[in-house]
């Protein structure tokens, strides 16, 4: 019972959005509904979120550890940011419109060969002025431990775009991350079924941490390593496995 209502909740959220996020558009204005969306369905999930720090509004690429779906909903309501996501979610029954409806940047991990292009996409948003987010790890974690952040997409970053910055985001669920982390070989539906069959909320902070400079920091993998670090620096040492990143 508790699933289906929130999962209701969750369509009747998208139904009254998505008519408004199209009229904002039609005007020519920067749509609002997108974020109200996510961060509505992360209450209907059970999020409770906390957010310290300031994040940044526009020209930001936002780096930050990746434990579950609910990591989109808990950050997407936070900011405005755009999501960049491996290229099979836009094939997702309506997952992949949502993910549309919130200008998805779509990345193909597998194909070394699409690396640059894949970049561009990135880089070109960034200049428009879009905040953009971007989970280096490449996937989920069990959150015990970060996995190396990896330095391909922060090649779009150089040469630097003036007045853009990487703001690391630590996402800390606490004693939870080991219990709600999407890994191994379950499905995204059965995940999202026992973690929304869950009796009681889910806390999670979001510590937006202080911008980096690309200019600053001198080249991809020294800023995707910097990035990690101060994630790593973020979260709780006491849960978190030390992991060397990417050289």
């Amino acid at each position: 019972m508790r699933l289906t209502l929130r999962v209701a909740a969750m369509v009747a959220g998208l139904i009254f959005c998505v008519p408004l996020h199209y009229l904002w558009k039609l005007f020519g204005a920067r749509s609002i509904w997108p974020q109200v969306f996510l961060g509505f369905a992360g209450r209907c999930a059970g999020l409770r979120v906390r957010i310290e720090g300031v994040p940044l509004s526009d020209k930001v690429l936002f780096a930050a550890n990746h434990t579950s779906w609910l990591d989109i909903l808990a950050l997407g309501g936070a900011t405005r940011a755009a999501f960049v996501s491996r290229d099979d979610v836009e094939d997702w029954p309506l997952v992949g419109w949502i993910a549309g409806f919130n200008d998805t940047i779509y990345v193909a991990r597998q194909a070394r060969r699409e690396v640059q292009s894949q970049a561009d996409q990135l880089r070109e948003a960034l200049a428009r002025g879009r905040a953009v987010a971007l989970f280096p790890e490449g996937t989920t974690a069990a959150g015990d431990a970060l996995l190396p952040f990896r330095p391909s997409l922060f090649a779009s970053l150089f040469p630097p775009l003036e007045g853009v910055r990487v703001q690391p985001v630590a996402i800390d669920y606490g004693n939870l991350a080991g219990e709600i982390a999407w890994i191994g070989d379950e499905g995204a539906g059965v995940n999202a079924a026992r973690v929304m069959s869950r009796k009681h909320g889910i806390p999670v902070v979001l510590r937006f941490l202080a911008p980096i400079d690309p200019v600053e920091a001198g080249d991809r993998k020294k800023l995707a390593a910097r990035s990690q670090v101060e994630v790593e620096t973020a979260l709780d040492h006491d849960r978190l496995r030390p992991n060397r990143p990417e050289t």
